[in-house]
């Protein structure tokens, strides 16, 4: 009997103990850094001449690992893997596909604390950050190997008389996973696990600045059972592979969570059907945000300062539901933004693998380069009331608050995905929500207020995908808050939530007269 879902609980390092065993994992990860990281294509370990350094963003000087780098000729064999394998695995039945996702959540656990360690070490995810990224993934393995047990369950159907009625869920085939750096072990996790449950083989294609804890993963569902050529690790770059695989005429599928404008070009590429093809390819896409919190008079300010904080600065604001606009009513603007402003300056920046540090750098020298000109155009576009310069030892920027922004200006139009947050004031709470929803995005948003009337309103018109009220807008929890947005923050896919799984497959119904 499979217990039901729960959410794994988050390490509580306030407990000595939890404290000195993530320790004891920092270090031992520590020392087995600057390793060399083979493909995994249809079982076998491929390598090759040229590599990609992964690099701690906390100490550009130390390299995490280095992943050895394919080209075409792996993309395509990748492609070939994935489909010798197909056969087999689809025909393989549901509740032993679940079951090697309970095996790898298991496995997770009792190296959580050491996956968690890579994370901190390859993308600058401070221990609280790294600690809930790995439990996120668990989550996803428990929570897609339950549902699909309940889409290979017999699907209810109105009975008619001298008829046997089915209606069954098969895979795809062949698809490709494009995993982003942010969440380096959950959303690569997810996205793979949502694949292969539902009996489609796949290529999976990391962010290049993630490398090493994808090959953690692979060690994972190796250990769980996995069969050969069923998920195939590829590092590559992008603008090499990514074309090929989008269009390759055995490619059914595209799993992809990134930038806008990638996305954007995935969906329009995925779409042109190509000499010979016989499918219309399905992309599931999810592409970021410009995530607002509104706050009006009848809020907790304190709490609202604390969630805005919170959502702007968790992780420099690298996530797609960050805080990146906190939409303020005239009547509390300049007491929230005092608030705000000294909540951020007491944040304690430094290396992701200190117990102590808060904020951590951003997770590229290209992502602290973008972060820095966004703030140079912030400058002239609103008031810089803390923040704004680079600091010394890796990647790092201050957490940055412009106040006075305009709700047109670039820096409340465009995602940064850094620590940049903007402050805009609004009139009353209905300019709040005009403004809120005035960006091409629609992915997360926030809510403090204790006027009922206010709350209902938002309900029916703030246009994101998740939108809370009275917390902050980053931490969507598997299963009990699927996550994802609807406008060109991607195509509502709803990680972690009853649906997911249907993306990944074909509905058939069967008919037989008695």
């Amino acid at each position: 009997m499979i217990p039901p879902y729960r959410p794994e609980p988050l390490s509580d390092f306030t407990q000595p103990a939890v404290a000195a065993a993530f320790q004891e994992a920092i270090t031992a990860v520590g020392a087995e850094l600057g390793q060399r990281y083979p493909m995994r294509i249809g079982g076998k370990q491929v390598t090759g001449a040229a590599s990609i350094p992964s690099i701690n963003p906390s100490r550009p000087d130390q390299v995490v690992g280095y992943a050895c780098r394919g080209s075409l000729a792996e993309a395509e064999a990748a492609v070939q893997a994935a489909q010798a394998a197909f056969p087999a695995w689809s025909r393989t039945p549901a509740d032993v596909r679940a079951r090697i996702l309970f095996k790898a959540a298991a496995i997770m656990r009792r190296r959580r604390h050491e996956l968690s360690a890579w994370i901190s070490y390859e993308v600058g995810k401070n221990w609280p950050e790294a600690d809930a990224d790995t439990a996120e993934a668990i989550d996803f393995l428990e929570y897609y190997g339950r549902q699909m047990l309940r889409l290979a369950a017999p699907q209810e159907l109105p009975p008619i008389p001298g008829e046997e009625n089915h209606l069954v869920y098969l895979p795809l085939g062949v698809g490709v996973v494009h995993s982003p750096f942010n969440f380096p072990l959950a959303i690569l996790t997810g996205m793979t696990a949502a694949a292969v449950v539902t009996g489609n083989t796949v290529v999976v294609k990391p962010s290049v600045e993630a490398p090493v804890v994808a090959a953690k993963l692979f060690e994972i569902l190796e250990e769980a059972g996995l069969p050969e050529g069923v998920a195939n690790l590829l590092y590559a770059d992008p603008a090499e592979v990514g074309d090929f695989l989008t269009t390759h005429p055995e490619v059914r599928f595209i799993n992809f969570t990134g930038s806008r404008d990638v996305g954007c070009y995935i969906y329009e590429t995925a779409a042109r059907l190509q000499p010979g093809q016989t499918f219309l390819r399905r992309v599931i896409a999810e592409m970021g945000g410009k995530d607002a919190i509104i706050v009006d008079g009848t809020a907790d300010l304190s709490a609202a300062a604390e969630g805005i904080v919170t959502s702007a600065f968790g992780f420099s604001g690298q996530k797609c539901s960050a805080c990146s606009r906190a939409i303020i009513t005239a009547d509390v603007y300049d007491k929230l933004l005092e608030e705000v402003v000294d909540r951020t300056r007491a944040l304690r920046i430094g290396p992701a693998t200190e117990r102590e540090t808060q904020v951590g750098p951003v997770s590229a020298a290209r992502f602290q380069q973008k972060v820095l000109s966004y703030i140079e155009i912030g400058r002239g576009e609103g008031q810089l009331v803390t923040g704004g310069r680079p600091l010394p030892g890796g990647y790092y920027v201050e957490p940055t608050i412009f106040a006075g922004v305009h709700p047109d200006a670039r820096i409340a139009q465009e995602e940064i995905f850094g620590p940049v947050l903007a402050f805009i004031k609004a009139d009353d709470f209905d300019q709040a929500l005009e403004i809120a929803n005035g960006t091409v995005y629609g992915l997360t948003g926030s809510v403090y207020s204790r006027n009922r009337a206010h709350l209902e309103k938002a309900r029916r018109e703030f246009r994101v995908g998740n939108l809370y009220f009275n917390r902050k807008c980053t931490g969507a929890l598997v299963g009990a808050q699927p996550f994802g947005g609807a406008d060109l923050s991607g195509t509502d896919a709803k990680a972690g939530g009853p649906d997911y799984l249907r993306l990944f497959t074909r509905v058939q119904t069967v008919v037989e007269r008695l």
